[in-house]
């Protein structure tokens, strides 16, 4: 059949046999804890800190306010990752929100997430950072003029089908890329926080003083300053999505949290004073690609290097999204939520190349219709909303389920708070300045009945989807996989 139902009392045992039974095809665990924490680091710190802290400072209004912001979002992401934590060692199960709405809650809302993420959520953040990308690889192409809309999202397009070819090739070259660009990208960073700390002793603190000054009070406001922060701490919950491919889940997840998002928080932190250090709020507000012009007045001749290292990060961060998303819709494929192709892995190179491939397609249309600053905010509205309720059921595991195994436990002060913030984040802009396009998400969202009730509740399987999927099965040579039971 084209989908299937599997339940979660076996979910753990339950496997696809190849040539008879005698061979069974899996993900291989190739993940230890320095790629798990190039995973998160090397996703986390991609497009937003090069293009988000104008947009941080827009809504706050001062740089004081807009540091505080950095600094909470940071902090907020630690929270929600030792939250992540704990639900991944009691479910040791690939797929991260997916997963764990799906044993807590059910199928339903778990189709409706994995819907919503396998179309529009994951394609729009894997685009976001493309087009990022796209900007700074071909800006100096473009000395002194803005570039060209056509030649920014064929980059990005060209970015996305490099990444699709790397990611279907090998899982072992996927991680070997991440650690490469992970080191790359935080060599830049160091740069920058080293350039801003000389302009500091030489007494460049002239955008510190009065800093709370004119503070924005708007909620919405604030709200989506947090959208545009916590775009640049994306990535915090990447781990998860890979559980399966882990080694030693219980002590590599944990450990690679407590190392990445600490250290990536700091440096974020470091480069925004760099930033206001080297120019005034009026500068940083009117610099399209705030790292570039940091670039123009500290090294001057050497600024191109900037641009250099942004491409560099914003593609190791691609790959880091690309990596985890098609986790999701592999997943969801595998539990019966999506057409059993997208649950099938390559015989020979033991990728879930047809989730990746169909990622890569819903990525290049996301690309062609839309632009960074409007993908960047419907991203982080769907994303929260789900957070928010992953985190909801972590809570109702530790009220209702305190006897299950875990081998590390988050303080239940840390999901409570998270859970607050993700209402607010949800809320806040829809009280303050509800937009039309929020009530096109939600429809969105609840959209996915159509399907559910037919295609997974009542199992209408239609004849010519069974022949697709044959077809597509030779084509691509794919098989069915079996989980990996930790």
């Amino acid at each position: 059949s084209t989908m299937r139902e599997r339940k979660a009392t076996d979910s753990l045992h339950s496997s696809t046999d190849l040539t008879e039974g005698k061979e069974k095809l899996r993900l291989k665990q190739e993940v230890g804890l320095i790629s798990g924490v190039s995973l998160i680091a090397g996703t986390m710190i991609g497009s937003g800190i090069f293009m988000s802290p104008e947009w941080v400072l827009h809504h706050m209004g001062n740089p004081a306010s807009s540091l505080l912001i950095w600094a909470t979002c940071g902090l907020l992401a630690m929270f929600g990752a030792l939250s992540y934590a704990e639900l991944g060692t009691i479910i040791k199960e690939s797929g991260g929100e997916y997963i764990y709405i799906l044993r807590i809650f059910g199928s339903f809302p778990a189709f409706l997430f994995a819907y919503t993420s396998v179309i529009l959520v994951r394609p729009a953040g894997l685009a976001a950072v493309c087009l990022s990308f796209a900007e700074y690889a071909i800006a100096p192409f473009y000395p002194g003029c803005s570039s060209p809309q056509v030649a920014i999202k064929c980059a990005a397009a060209a970015c996305i089908l490099i990444l699709t070819i790397i990611n279907c090739l090998n899982v072992r070259l996927a991680t070997s890329v991440m650690n490469i660009f992970t080191a790359a990208k935080l060599l830049a960073l160091l740069v920058i926080v080293v350039g801003g700390l000389v302009l500091l002793a030489k007494g460049q603190t002239q955008s510190f003083q009065n800093g709370f000054q004119g503070t924005t009070a708007g909620i919405g406001a604030v709200g989506v300053a947090f959208y545009q922060g916590l775009w640049s701490y994306d990535g915090w919950n990447n781990l998860n999505y890979v559980t399966e491919e882990l080694k030693k889940p219980e002590v590599t997840l944990p450990r690679a949290l407590m190392i990445a998002i600490p250290l990536v928080t700091c440096l974020y932190l470091l480069v925004n004073v760099s930033y206001l250090a080297a120019m005034t709020p009026s500068e940083l507000l009117s610099s399209g690609a705030v790292a570039v012009t940091w670039g123009d007045k500290v090294l001057g001749s050497w600024a191109w290097l900037i641009s250099l290292s942004v491409a560099l990060s914003t593609f190791g961060s691609s790959n880091g999204t690309f990596f985890s998303g098609g986790r999701v819709c592999y997943i969801a494929a595998r539990e019966g939520h999506m057409p059993d192709i997208l649950s099938m892995a390559h015989v020979g190179c033991l990728t879930p190349s047809p989730a990746l491939l169909f990622t890569s397609a819903m990525s290049l249309i996301m690309i062609i219709s839309g632009n960074f600053t409007s993908i960047v905010n419907f991203f982080s509205f769907m994303a929260w909303l789900f957070y928010g309720m992953t985190i909801s059921g972590l809570l109702y595991l530790k009220i209702k389920k305190p006897e299950l195994p875990r081998s590390y436990k988050v303080p239940i002060i840390i999901p409570i708070i998270v859970l607050m913030a993700a209402v607010y984040l949800v809320l806040a802009p829809i009280i303050d300045q509800p937009q039309i396009e929020i009530l096109y998400i939600i429809l969105f969202i609840f959209s996915g009945i159509i399907f559910y009730f037919p295609l997974v509740h009542f199992k209408y399987h239609p004849r010519f989807l069974q022949r697709v999927t044959l077809h597509l099965q030779l084509l691509l040579e794919v098989a069915p996989t079996t989980r990996d039971a930790n």
